[in-house]
């Protein structure tokens, strides 16, 4: 482990070195560049010129040579009753080839209720409705929602469902039910106050407009605090498939609190049992009480499974970090399956309920690893293993065991001697 186990010192100082070996003469170890060859004429260009259409002009295509793409739950191939039909069930984002803390748009993860149809809402007609417990129920156009004050955040969204396991092969499968957006708005809160909440009001019922109806019960409290009706994403407006034109977004909260095409809001004094409240999720008391908000998890985009390390020296391991229950206050890294745990470093400045990007450099001397990170949070809860929650909990740990409620657990990735990458589940 002696040349594996790193230091952001031990890198800088090995650098610093480097330089001073090529001012004398000598060959730098650190990072061993191709030789150039002699370039003839500079006027002399590298590749085909491309000439602009007025598809590129307009929005704008990404390079043919990025590849990353969407894939349906679990590497499964789509059930034919959906090929058929056109409707989409869990579609899981590319996180391994994400670069920088949040999502392209275009590969944010979605889902549908029910592999329902996405609606095609007309925004000039779109409508959302605040009523219950209220002292003046109103009814708000997209143009009114914007005349008051906007907020900008970063927040993710994770589906329960974004559980890993043993069979997973890479990163996408086992974690892509999960992205960060910065998402744009006006804030629920702004909505209550102009309405004016009735005293008595525990509860408030958001309720879609898809197909098979998307209704949650979630608390006043939250709503007073930080949830978020958003129309613009990243830049842009909500696309229909994460909720076109309106979309909840409850910072935190698992994934299907965060109601899509959004057009009402019911304030009321008692829990309701929609079907996504109880039935489609939590079908026992138990699970009700340990769904709902996401604590602190965290995952590996490099290496991990099905990539490689083509030969030994240096890399950057990088990765996502993120809590359901507050901000990032760390992420470590292990190379010895837990044994011994190293300080990553936060590449942005940490927010609540938002992805952070961390990144670890390590010299990889040729041996197998197993490799896996793990956060602490700012309510200073510490991402766990599966071991760790079972104990909690008082039942014996096989390598069968899945932690209940929202599966925050250790996910560990195999390097192999060949510098090949894989599924190490149940080896941490």
């Amino acid at each position: 482990m002696g040349s594996l186990k790193s230091s952001r010192r031990e890198l800088l100082t090995g650098g610093a070195l480097a330089v001073g070996a090529v001012a004398t003469g000598a060959v730098g170890k650190l990072v061993t560049p191709a030789r150039a060859d002699t370039t003839t004429s500079f006027a002399l260009n590298e590749a085909p010129m491309v000439p602009s259409t007025d598809a590129t002009i307009a929005y704008g295509v990404r390079s043919h040579y990025v590849t990353s793409v969407r894939i349906q739950e679990d590497e499964k191939a789509v059930p034919a009753n959906y090929t058929d039909f056109g409707l989409t069930d869990h579609i899981f984002s590319p996180l391994q080839d994400q670069l920088g803390t949040f999502q392209a748009t275009s590969l944010h993860y979605f889902a549908t209720t029910k592999g329902s149809f996405v609606p095609d809402i007309d925004p000039s007609t779109h409508t959302l409705t605040v009523q219950g417990l209220v002292n003046t129920p109103k009814i708000y156009t997209m143009d009114d929602l914007k005349r008051f004050p906007s907020v900008s955040r970063f927040h993710f969204v994770e589906c329960s469902a974004n559980s890993h396991n043993a069979t997973l092969k890479t990163t996408q499968a086992n974690h892509g039910a999960h992205t960060n957006a910065q998402w744009t708005g006006v804030l629920l809160s702004t909505l209550l106050k102009d309405t004016g909440v009735q005293p008595g009001a525990q509860w408030f019922i958001a309720e879609g407009a898809e197909e098979v109806k998307g209704a949650d019960t979630l608390p006043i409290g939250k709503a007073m605090d930080d949830a978020l009706i958003a129309y613009g994403m990243n830049g842009e407006p909500v696309r229909p498939q994460n909720g076109y034109p309106l979309r909840l977004i409850v910072p935190g909260y698992e994934g299907i609190c965060n109601v899509k095409w959004l057009r009402r809001i019911n304030v009321t004094d008692q829990y309701m049992l929609s079907m996504d409240d109880f039935g489609h999720l939590r079908n026992t008391p138990a699970s009700a009480a340990l769904g709902r908000s996401w604590g602190p998890k965290s995952i590996i985009q490099f290496p991990s499974g099905q990539q490689k390390l083509p030969a030994k020296g240096w890399y950057e391991m990088t990765g996502l970090a993120w809590s359901g229950q507050g901000s990032v206050d760390k992420v470590e890294v292990t190379l010895d399956g837990g044994q011994t745990w190293n300080l990553a470093e936060l590449k942005n400045t940490p927010t609540p309920m938002a992805d952070v990007r961390w990144g670890y450099m390590f010299n990889w001397d040729g041996a197998a690893h197993l490799i896996a990170s793990r956060i602490t949070d700012s309510t200073g809860a510490i991402q766990p293993t599966r071991k760790q929650v079972a104990a909690f909990y008082g039942v014996p740990y096989t390598t069968a065991y899945s932690a209940p409620g929202n599966n925050n657990t250790i996910m560990a990735w195999q390097i192999g001697t060949d510098g090949s990458v894989t599924n190490g589940y149940n080896s941490i």
